[in-house]
């Protein structure tokens, strides 16, 4: 809603004000009203509603060189004499997308209008009407959209002309609007203590999220910046990694919508391993509306003048976050039938592919894989060999160790499912193998390295740097102005390693490391977690979301500090100009999911549901509602106690675990248990007890 007090050179005064929505009842509806009152005049007053269809998209400045008008006008006609219809095309991909418009107005007798394009790609209305002084006169305008795509339709055109016709009024569209707002709100709310500010940005984060997602029916993925930004032109990347979690555990069907948009495009995932001479599904790093890879060559540098070279799509890990969330999403879910017709699948090629990457060291019996990047794109190969790669990127090898274990896990759970190549004997028992040979490079110290070679990079002079340029969060493009490279350095523009310490518990990761033969004690991982932490730009905004996580358990002040960064990138527009281009769907997701698992301790692995929270200082309390297997619970939780209750219902018993404690409970169960099992210390006349991490054990905290 806004309001605008205008003043004219004519000393008249008039206020506008106007409600517009989207309507989440019924996405392919829009509708705006708008009221004028005529503070201390009486008059004629002009409106034009109509359809533009000569948009551009010009918000991001390293695109202005490219082509930025997407729409080729087919038809503009006028169905009845208060709708307009407006017929395009767009220009690459043949999408034919039609909106029609219906203006009305409310509180004036004597309403004037006429058909009226006011350039040559618009079509609309001129209203006139007479304004009596303060008496206000609303227009009402109501557009529907349909497009090619849509599924039991004639034409868009008729059948945006057809929704337009029959939908309601603003009045009833609004109410509509509302009630859908409040059932989704009563999931994904959270309650936050102490913490108005940081409450009202999660608050418009997961908005955000909510009104960017397709609806059920559309085959649409999560583009990093939504399809409403501008930025990296609509392409999928990564980012739904840190959006699933927030989803799965509140509407898990939407997840798995969004799992089938990637499911659809496994035969362009498989053309693209085949051409590139791998076996399996081949998943891009900026995935187009068929699948293919659409990661551009070159990168502008508006600090050099130059363009760059982009080996961003030797990001082999995308293909391992799919499989990450098609297995997580089966362990919230309990989903066998997705997992049987779609997920093991999906799991089983991208363990083709990861076994077609390696290649194996006969005399250590060890398997390496090269020629790739991590999620670090500072790093696309070695000082004297940019844009190669690098070999044995540790996140992307142990993450392909976990994932050659669940794809095997998945096919033994379904083994029928359906797939092009049907799974052998041998084919597991390779995989089983490889998930306990692939080499992970540690230095010296016990330390996790990024890649063979990475300690013997040089120091990055980061204060110095600090000085000379002040935000240096995009050292690639500092350097490459400089003649220089981050190739050079031991850096990293956003969370590499850690990002291990994001998907795994420590237990976890060591299990993993276990496996492939490696030990990890655990004074390492606090070496690990703080060298890291020490040599990073921040160059994404899913970096301190990440580090936020890796501290919350052994700093949670800083990574309460972290979380509020996190969850002012686009409200504060850390980035200097980036929110302009699109909103960061990743960092705001994982921002609500921060709160929602890590703080709270929640985990689904291993068949139960498991809390363990330890609140940060500013958070007095937490809130929140899940459904975990079929079953919606409300949790609450302080420092010291939480409290579950499962709603009626006929979902199947589930286990649960707090603390030290194992209950299975039944739909109506209520539960409130302190944590670890004892009474809190303030019980006991002492200071209010801190429950010791799941994840990291007091030796295992960084400094």
């Amino acid at each position: 809603s806004r309001t605008v007090r205008h003043a004219d050179s004519h000393g008249r005064t008039t206020r506008i004000s106007s409600r517009r929505i989207v309507s989440l009842a019924d996405p392919r509806l829009a509708t705006m009203e708008t009221t004028f009152i005529a503070e201390d005049w009486s008059g004629e007053l002009e409106v034009w509603s109509g359809i533009d269809g000569e948009v551009t998209n010009g918000g991001v400045a390293d695109y202005r060189m490219l082509a930025d008008h997407h729409l080729r006008i087919v038809n503009m006609a006028e169905p009845t004499q208060d709708t307009v219809l407006l017929d395009a095309e767009t220009t690459q991909s043949g999408i034919r997308i039609a909106m029609a418009a219906r203006t009305t107005v409310r509180g004036a007798a004597d309403v004037q209008r006429a058909h009226e394009a006011r350039t040559a790609g618009s079509t609309g209305h001129r209203i006139r009407f007479t304004l009596a002084a303060g008496k206000p006169v609303s227009v009402e305008k109501v557009v529907a959209v349909a497009t090619s795509r849509d599924r039991a339709i004639s034409t868009p055109a008729l059948a945006a002309a057809a929704r337009v016709a029959r939908a309601p009024h603003f009045a009833h569209l609004l109410a509509a609007h509302k009630r859908a707002w409040k059932a989704l709100w009563d999931r994904f709310g959270v309650t936050l203590g102490n913490g108005e500010r940081a409450g009202l940005a999660l608050t418009l984060n997961t908005f955000h999220v909510l009104q960017s997602l397709p609806p059920a029916d559309i085959d649409a993925g999560i583009p990093a910046r939504g399809l409403h930004g501008e930025g990296y032109r609509g392409h999928v990347f990564w980012d739904e990694l840190f959006v699933y979690p927030m989803l799965t555990l509140r509407v898990p069907d939407v997840t798995r919508g969004l799992l089938l948009y990637r499911q659809r495009r496994l035969v362009e995932a498989r053309a693209a391993a085949s051409t590139a001479g791998f076996a399996g599904a081949m998943f891009p790093w900026q995935s187009g509306s068929d699948g293919r890879e659409e990661t551009p060559r070159e990168l502008w540098n508006a600090r050099s003048g130059r363009w760059m070279r982009d080996n961003s799509r030797r990001q082999r890990h995308v293909g391992l976050a799919v499989a990450y969330s098609v297995w997580k999403y089966y362990e919230v879910t309990g989903d066998v039938q997705f997992l049987a017709s779609y997920g093991a699948e999906l799991l089983a090629e991208v363990a083709r592919f990861v076994t077609s990457l390696a290649v194996h060291d006969v005399p250590a019996d060890r398997y390496d894989i090269s020629g790739v990047m991590g999620p670090d794109e500072f790093h696309d190969g070695y000082p004297n060999a940019p844009g190669t790669g690098v070999r044995n990127n540790a996140y992307t090898n142990v993450l392909a160790a976990w994932v050659l274990q669940r794809a095997g896990e998945a096919i033994a759970l379904v083994p029928g499912c359906p797939s092009r190549q049907p799974v052998s004997a041998r084919e597991r028992e390779t995989w089983d193998h490889l998930s306990r040979r692939l080499r992970v490079p540690f230095h010296d110290d016990g330390v996790i390295s990024q890649f063979d070679g990475y300690e013997k990079l040089a120091e990055f002079g980061w204060d110095a740097y600090r000085a000379r340029y002040g935000d240096i969060s995009r050292l690639d493009l500092i350097l490459e102005a400089e003649g220089d490279s981050p190739n050079r350095y031991r850096l990293s523009k956003q969370a590499d390693v850690l990002m291990l310490f994001y998907l795994f518990s420590a237990e976890e990761i060591r299990a993993i490391l276990g496996r492939l033969g490696y030990g990890f004690p655990p004074a390492a991982i606090p070496r690990t977690i703080a060298f890291y932490l020490a040599r990073t730009s921040h160059g994404s905004t899913l970096s301190r979301l990440v580090q936020a996580w890796v501290l919350a358990r052994s700093d949670r002040h800083g990574s309460w500090s972290l979380l509020a960064r996190t969850l002012d990138s686009d409200l504060a527009d850390v980035q200097g100009g980036t929110t302009r281009e699109g909103v960061h769907l990743g960092a705001m997701a994982g921002s609500a999911d921060l709160v929602l698992r890590c703080y709270s301790g929640l985990d689904v692995s291993g068949g139960a549901l498991r809390l363990n929270p330890v609140l940060p200082p500013e958070l007095a309390h937490l809130g929140f509602a899940i459904v975990y297997r079929g079953q919606p619970i409300t949790v609450r939780m302080n420092s010291h106690r939480v409290q579950l209750r499962l709603h009626a219902g006929t979902a199947a018993p589930i286990r649960v675990r707090i603390g030290d404690q194992t209950r299975t409970l039944r739909p109506g169960d209520e539960w409130s248990a302190p944590i670890n099992g004892r009474a809190p210390r303030s019980q006991q006349g002492s200071s209010p007890v801190v429950s010791p991490c799941p994840h990291l054990s007091p030796a295992e905290r960084p400094s």
